[in-house]
C-alpha cells in the first residue's frame, strides 16, 4: 500500500509539473467547411495529446525505476543500516569519518563553527570527502535562512555580507529580489556541497513580538504564502532540498529551544491562516516537511507536535503531505523537558518521524534498533520511512539510479 502511495504521489507531482512547463492552448472546436479535411491545428493538438502521453509514460517508467532501486537498495540494508537512515545528525568533524561507518547515517546538518576558519575549496574537499566514505549517498544540510539564522554566509570567505532576512528583503525589492536571493543561495550552497537548506521559513507572525517573528516573512497567510511559492519554486528548479518549517505553525508561542510552548488556538485559526503557507509549499514542489516542538491543544494535549501521531496524520491526511516528515532537533529543551532524549527518538518515529534531528544519535540509534528488536516498532514502519528518505535523495540527484 505505501509503494502505491508513494507512486501515486509522486506520478501527480511529476506530471503536474509537466503540465505547469506546457503552454495551455484554447482549441478551437469548431466545424471545418471541409468535413472531410483534417485542420493543421487538429492534427497539431493531436501531435501534442500523443507527446504528452508518450512523456507521461516516461515518467511513470521512470517513477517505477527509481522505487524499485531504492526497495533494492533497502533489501540489502542490515537493521542498523536502516535505522541510521532515519538520523539527520549534528556533524562532528572530528568523527565524521568513524559516525558514517558506524552509525550509517542520512547526513549531516552542519552549523557555523563548522565553517569558521574554512574557505570554499576546504569545505568542498572536506564533504566531497564524506560523500566518498558513505556507501549511501549523504544528505548536508545547513539553515541559511537569512536575517537571524546564517550558518555559512557569516563568513566573509563565502560571501561579502551574510545573506538578508526575508522581511528585508522584500522591503528592498519585493518578491523580484527574494527570486534572485534564493537563486544565489542555492547556487552558494550547491557549489559547496550541501545538497538540503533546512528553509523556508513557513510560520505566519505580523507581530514584532512573536518570537518567530524575524524569522518568519512578518506578513498575514496569504502574502507568506507568495513568499513560499516563490521561495520553493526557484529551490526545486535549483535543485537543492527545501524543508518547510515549523508545522503546524509557530503562531506567536515561546523558544522552543528554552522551554515548552502551548499552543491553545482553536483549529479554525490554522485552517484558516497557519496551514495556507505549507500547502503553498507542497504544491510547489517541496518534498520535506519539519514538525515543531509546540504542544498544541487542539490537535493533540499530551506530545509536543513533533512527538505527535495526530498532528502529523493532519499534514499526511489533511494537507496531503507524502514526502519527507522530519522532526525539530531533539535536542532542545522542549523535548529535553518532556522526556528523556532515547525515548524522544522512539516516539518520534512511532508518531510518524521519516527522519531525526539531533546531536544524541550515538544513543538514540541503538535505542531505536532495540526497540525494534522488542516489537516497540516494526520493521516495516522503518523501512517505510528509509524508502521516503532514498526516494527524496533520488529526487535531488544525490543517489543516481542504476
Amino acid at each position: 500500500m505505501f509503494r502505491k502511495n508513494i507512486l501515486r504521489i509522486l506520478a501527480f507531482l511529476l506530471i503536474l509539473t509537466l503540465f505547469a512547463c506546457t503552454p495551455n492552448e484554447n482549441t478551437d472546436n469548431s466545424k471545418p467547411d471541409n468535413s472531410n479535411a483534417v485542420s493543421d491545428e487538429s492534427q497539431t493538438t493531436v501531435s501534442e495529446q500523443s507527446d504528452e502521453s508518450d512523456e507521461s509514460k516516461e515518467t511513470s517508467a521512470e517513477i517505477n525505476e527509481a522505487v524499485e532501486y531504492a526497495e533494492s537498495l533497502i533489501s540489502r540494508m542490515t537493521l542498523e543500516e536502516k535505522v541510521g537512515q532515519l538520523f539527520f545528525v549534528r556533524l562532528r568533524k572530528d568523527q565524521a569519518i568513524e559516525d558514517i561507518n558506524t552509525y550509517h547515517t542520512a547526513g549531516f546538518i552542519m552549523y557555523a563553527v563548522d565553517f569558521q576558519d574554512e574557505t570554499k575549496d576546504s569545505i568542498i574537499q572536506l564533504i566531497a570527502s564524506y560523500q566518498e566514505e558513505s556507501e549511501i549517498p549523504l544528505l548536508i544540510g545547513v539553515d541559511e535562512e537569512g536575517g537571524t539564522v546564517n550558518r555559512v554566509s557569516r563568513y566573509t570567505a563565502f560571501r561579502d555580507e551574510p545573506f538578508k532576512s526575508p522581511q528585508d528583503l522584500y522591503k528592498a525589492g519585493g518578491l523580484d529580489l527574494i527570486k534572485s536571493d534564493t537563486i544565489e543561495k542555492a547556487g552558494l550552497l550547491l557549489d559547496l556541497g550541501i545538497n538540503v537548506n533546512l528553509a523556508p521559513v513557513c510560520d505566519v507572525s505580523a507581530d514584532p513580538d512573536d518570537f518567530i517573528y524575524k524569522r518568519a516573512f512578518g506578513k498575514d497567510a496569504s502574502r507568506t504564502a507568495e513568499y513560499i511559492n516563490t521561495v520553493v519554486t526557484e529551490m526545486v528548479n535549483a535543485g537543492i532540498g527545501g524543508v518547510l518549517k515549523h508545522f503546524p505553525g509557530y503562531g506567536n508561542n515561546e523558544d522552543t529551544h528554552t522551554g515548552i510552548a502551548i499552543d491553545n488556538r482553536d483549529y479554525q485559526t490554522f485552517v484558516d491562516s497557519d496551514f495556507i503557507p505549507f500547502i503553498t509549499g507542497i504544491e510547489a514542489g517541496c518534498n520535506a516537511v519539519m514538525i515543531s516542538h509546540n504542544i498544541v491543544n487542539c490537535m493533540d494535549d499530551e506530545y509536543p507536535a513533533s512527538l505527535s501521531k495526530k498532528v502529523i496524520d493532519i499534514l499526511r491526511n489533511d494537507l496531503g503531505f507524502d514526502g519527507v516528515v522530519m522532526c525539530d532537533d531533539l535536542g532542545m529543551d522542549a523535548i529535553k523537558l518532556y522526556t528523556g532524549d532515547n525515548e524522544a527518538a522512539v516516539l518520534a518515529i512511532q508518531a510518524g518521524n521519516d527522519l531525526l534531528l539531533g546531536n544524541s544519535f550515538v544513543h538514540q540509534i541503538p535505542a531505536v534498533i532495540e526497540a525494534v528488536e522488542n516489537n516497540e516498532i516494526s520493521v516495516e514502519r522503518i523501512e517505510e520511512s528509509v524508502l521516503r528518505v532514498l526516494l527524496w535523495k533520488i529526487s535531488l540527484g544525490i543517489i543516481q539510479v542504476g
